[in-house]
């Protein structure tokens, strides 16, 4: 497989909008071919007995159940509130609006 010229990485550049020095493209292409070779090394080990996956450990729920248990009345939550109104919190409009 060739190498990722220079002129490649000038390319992938412009499109990325990046000014590159002379240098850094060099650099640069040396770098992404090795990225490239990483990945074809990956590719290579991956049979088709090994089924694809997302994580390599199994993930359970480690959320509790979802249970009712008994809770504050409307008259309770609002005892402690400055302002209420139909069973709410009455609070200062801020929005201008009705």
């Amino acid at each position: 497989m060739p190498g990722i010229t220079r002129e490649e990485v000038a390319h992938l550049a412009r499109l990325s909008r990046l000014e590159l020095k002379d240098e850094e493209l060099d650099h640069f292409a040396g770098q992404l071919d090795v990225i490239i070779g990483a990945v074809a090394r990956v590719a290579d080990v991956a049979t088709e007995d090994v089924p694809p996956t997302s994580h390599p450990l199994p993930l359970t729920n480690v959320m509790r159940s979802d249970e009712v248990h008994p809770s504050l009345t409307p008259q309770e939550a609002l005892s402690g509130a400055p302002a209420q109104e139909q069973q709410r919190f009455k609070v200062p409009q801020i929005l201008g609006e009705e």
